[in-house]
């Protein structure tokens, strides 16, 4: 079985609702998610996939759905107020957690029919959730 990994950076903000503490409140994070990719098999030149790929394919959907948002449960009450203000956020069915951000990105390169096999969204430099098919 091969394997391969791509690394893609990009900021966010969020808060989890219902959550008695910190990550209660509006705050940022640096994030970076690690796209792990598998195949039984090479393709002809000899790649799992072209990282070139997994970058247009995800990464450039990161760009366009995630980097500089601020990802909010749906039910969110400050979410009037940032579209009052043209400010732009992303709603989601679930707390916007590193568990379920990272599901977001793995079912996304599932869509584009990517290998995928795991996403590991690191939040901070020493925490991270992962999530597997």
């Amino acid at each position: 079985m091969f394997r391969v990994t791509k690394e893609i950076w990009f900021c966010y903000g969020h808060r989890l609702l219902n959550y008695n503490g910190k990550c209660a409140h509006l705050h940022g994070h640096n994030g970076k998610a690690v796209i792990t990719l598998e195949a039984a098999a090479l393709d002809p030149l000899g790649m799992v996939v072209d990282f070139t790929q997994v970058k247009q394919l995800v990464g450039r959907w990161i760009d366009d759905h995630l980097d500089h948002k601020m990802l909010l449960h749906k039910d969110d009450p400050v979410i009037p107020d940032l579209r009052r203000l043209g400010e732009q956020f992303v709603t989601l069915d679930v707390n916007p957690t590193a568990e379920n951000i990272a599901k977001l990105i793995y079912d996304h390169a599932v869509q584009q029919r990517l290998p995928v096999v795991e996403v590991t969204l690191w939040e901070t430099e020493t925490s991270f959730a992962t999530y597997r098919g």
